[in-house]
């Protein structure tokens, strides 16, 4: 099913986001994402313009150059909670307040960082971690990552202990995701549509049947975004295999889960981190697999 995405143009349509952070700009986006025969299938189901007139590098708002901002669909503007705030940064206190509607205590939305699309998802994590495990009480968890094979890739809590992973630490209840299905890089919605998978409510284990997933419209994968792993994961058109910290793929045709984009709150902005400045510069690779 095709998805028709508002054409309103980015306020910055005519500047590239910084190089030396690593913000992508349209060129570097449209090279890193379009290069495959999967990109042409997202290229017409969303349509060119409408995409490259979106898909531009953000100036901040009150933060610094990588701030994200909101990404609304169109026809979506009524039934989002951040319908009106198309292109605006995004904020954590957004998030938090949002939360408090939910039974769940989660809030998330869709956005758009440097070029690319993100998924922010908050999560009452900090509130519930000390708790008892049990449904109705998110909070994050780590599991091992498999491949198709079923072989461990490695578990997630690794990027909790090793310092190198540092900037990935769960902090502010708050995951940003990159928002490419690793199936054919169509973009996950965060309950953009009313079924089971979206549905507020929560369950242990990363399990298919548990509630508030990140849900593909075109082919029906699903994503955990309370569940990260250590999963692999290849560049579409070299071939080269990285191995990546993310969040887990439940069900659908998606081959693995989705990478974590480490950021921090400046100023109640989220902003994405400054790769080469703290010295994960690899992290950049992650988000190649549309390739």
């Amino acid at each position: 099913m095709a998805r028709e995405f508002r054409l309103r143009p980015s306020p910055n349509a005519d500047e590239a986001t910084s190089e030396s952070g690593y913000s992508l700009d349209r060129r570097r986006f449209m090279r890193y994402s379009f290069n495959s025969a999967a990109g042409v299938i997202t290229m017409a189901s969303l349509g060119s313009i409408g995409f490259a007139s979106l898909l531009m590098g953000t100036k901040d708002d009150g933060g610094g150059n990588n701030s994200i901002s909101y990404w609304v669909p169109k026809g979506q503007e009524a039934t989002v909670w951040y319908g009106s705030k198309h292109l605006d940064t995004m904020k954590k206190s957004d998030f938090e307040g949002q939360s408090q509607t939910s039974t769940t205590k989660m809030a998330g939305a869709q956005g758009v960082w440097g070029g690319m699309p993100v998924t922010v998802v908050y999560v009452p994590h900090e509130e519930n971690k000390n708790s008892p495990i049990s449904s109705g009480l998110p909070r994050f968890q780590f599991k091992d990552g498999v491949d198709q094979t079923g072989a461990i890739i490695g578990f997630g809590g690794e990027m909790e202990e090793d310092p190198k992973w540092s900037t990935l630490k769960i902090h502010d209840n708050i995951v940003i995701i990159m928002s490419r299905c690793t199936h054919l890089c169509c973009i996950p919605g965060w309950q953009l549509v009313a079924n089971d998978f979206t549905a507020d409510n929560w369950l242990p284990g990363g399990l298919d049947s548990g509630g508030n997933k990140l849900f593909c419209i075109c082919h029906s994968s699903r994503f955990d975004p309370t569940t990260i792993e250590k999963n692999t994961n290849i560049n579409k058109s070299t071939g080269a295999a990285f191995n990546y910290f993310g969040i887990k793929r439940t069900g659908g045709p998606a081959p693995v889960g989705i990478p974590l984009i480490p950021f921090s709150v400046n100023n109640d902005v989220l902003e994405v981190i400054d790769f080469e400045a703290e010295g994960v510069v690899e992290i950049l690779d992650w988000y190649t697999y549309c390739n």
